[in-house]
């Protein structure tokens, strides 16, 4: 039994293709998009399309990052659109604008997806928090689960470093055998106990100094899983050449000038940018632009 799992596409179509025609070649059983289709690049219409396409046509399974939340949220009435923070949000304004304010496809994504739960398991009464059940993945292989980031929230991160204690509670009740998550862009592969444990990476835009496409391949044999963690060259030139080819570059906001240099580098810039800029901004000291200028220059 074989089972690929990749994450945080971040709108990098070039990145997807690349990754996508590796598991082709991998003939893997089933293939679980662990969330972040969209948002944070310049091509989210295209990665959505591809990825419902091999949904519908190769089986598949789509989960919901926290990036389609942030999308989903300016289909609100009561969503900013002048303002700080309407300026803070402009990238993920730009790609509800790109996908004409059609949420439905984002929203109608889990939370995560388990293989082998029991029958009797309660159902989710978030729509949010909703779980795709499905049967077991092979006999033997046990409960496998499945996130964007922890099963606390899909925004709470599992690091090559986290405390034991900690990813125990990240994990679920109860425990799987397998559990695989994405959301830091950074790849982990380790054991707590009877859990294999794997943070597939990302996609579009690694944040551990390497800046290939990254994903996770799991595979049950002789009783056991077994996790590969998998790293591949793509036309990264093109990649970037998209961030102004598509208009995204400048109509996305200060933002997306971090974001190009993300992708360049293969390191966070956003997390580093809020936790200096985010209350300026909010608090009308200083502008979009002028905190990006700020941070590049510093």
């Amino acid at each position: 039994m074989k089972l690929a799992v990749l994450s945080d596409i971040h709108a990098n179509y070039r990145a997807l293709e690349a990754v996508g025609a590796d598991i082709d070649d991998w003939g893997p059983d089933v293939v679980v998009v662990a969330g972040d289709i969209v948002n944070r690049g310049p091509r989210p219409v295209d990665c959505l399309s591809y990825a419902q396409t091999r949904a519908r046509e190769d089986g598949w399974l789509l989960v919901r990052g926290n990036h389609e939340d942030y999308v989903i949220r300016h289909a609100s009435p009561d969503a900013p659109r002048e303002g700080p923070l309407a300026d803070m949000f402009r990238a993920s304004f730009w790609t509800y604008s790109k996908l004409r304010g059609d949420v439905g496809p984002l929203e109608a994504m889990p939370y995560g997806i388990e293989f082998g739960a029991a029958l009797d398991a309660p159902v989710d009464e978030d729509p949010e928090r909703r779980m795709l059940r499905l049967s077991v993945l092979a006999p033997g292989a046990g409960l496998v689960r499945i996130a964007h980031a922890s099963m606390l929230h899909n925004r709470d991160c599992i690091f090559p470093d986290t405390p034991d204690d900690d990813l125990a509670e990240k994990l679920g009740t109860p425990a799987p055998t397998l559990f695989c998550v994405g959301h830091t862009h950074m790849q982990v592969l380790r054991r707590l106990n009877g859990t294999l444990v794997i943070n597939a990476g990302a996609v579009g835009m690694p944040f551990d100094g390497d800046p290939r496409a990254g994903y996770a391949r799991c595979e049950f044999r002789d009783g056991a899983w077994a996790g590969e963690l998998v790293r591949l060259d793509y036309d990264r030139a093109r990649a970037e050449c998209d961030f102004a080819d598509t208009g995204y570059l400048v109509e996305g906001g200060p933002l997306a000038r971090l974001q190009v240099i993300e992708l360049r580098e293969a390191r966070s810039q956003l997390f580093q940018w809020a936790s200096r800029y985010e209350k300026l901004v909010l608090e009308g000291v200083l502008s979009m632009d002028a905190s990006v200028d700020e941070f590049l220059s510093a």
